[in-house]
This record gives structure tokens, sequence and C-alpha cells, in this order.
């Protein structure tokens, strides 16, 4: 069977939507496939771990990752993860199960994660100019 990881996978399910045919005549389940979702988790202490946000999501479903979002400078939790579970229907009874709920001494937000925008480079310093003028 046909896995996402497989380069084949991916040119059936773009051709099984641009056709329109049934993706299921390839094996592939395509809402299944589809149906990841990705949850913001936000107020975290910084000595939380991996295992601890898992262990919680896990009560509501198969949990696929988890990243906990680290300073790049120190290393050190920037105090908020993202967590992917492969069920929305799961994912949204964790996000309501799970909003305002403590783990360690904090009281978690968890929400649907929302797409990155996109940032534009450089960025920081100061505009320049400004100087005295010279007669």
């Amino acid at each position: 069977m046909l896995r996402p990881g497989n380069p084949l996978f991916a040119r059936i399910v773009l051709r099984a939507l641009e056709i329109e045919i049934p993706a299921i005549d390839y094996g592939i389940n395509l809402l299944q496939w589809s149906s990841n979702m990705n949850i913001y988790v936000g107020n975290l202490a910084y000595d939380t771990r991996e295992n601890d946000i898992e262990e919680a999501f896990s009560g509501y479903g198969a949990v696929e990752s988890v990243s906990i979002v680290q300073d790049r400078e120190t290393g050190r939790s920037r105090g908020f993860a993202f967590v992917e579970m492969p069920n929305a229907e799961e994912a949204k009874a964790a996000i309501e199960g799970l909003n305002l709920h403590r783990i360690g001494e904090r009281a978690i937000t968890v929400n649907e994660a929302r797409p990155r925008t996109e940032r534009r480079g450089g960025g920081g310093g100061y505009g320049g100019g400004g100087g005295r003028r010279r007669r």
C-alpha cells in the first residue's frame, strides 16, 4: 500500500484530485490523509518537556508530533509548542478539553494553529539619517 512518504503517493493523489477519480482505487483514503491538524499550545512553563505535552494530548487520540519552539541563541524554550494530530475530530476534542488545562504550574492556551504568514526579510536596525545638517 502506498504511504505519504512515497513519491508516487503524491503524484497519484494530485492526479486523483485533478481528474476527480476516487483515490480509493489506489488504496488511498484522501480524507484520512488530509485531515491532520496542527495545534498551537501556548503559556508553557520553560521546563515543560515534549513528553508532558504528548501525554496530555494522547488522552484525546493519536499524536503524530510535538515540537517545542526554542530560542535560536539560548536553546531555551520560548514557552509555546505545536502538536500535530492525524485525526481532525480528535484534535478538536483535544483543543476543547485542554484549553486552560494545567500542565505543570501553568494553565495552557490551546487552539488550532494558524498558517505562518510570509515575513519580510531584513528588518531590525535603525532607519538611519537624522544626523545634524551641515551648512
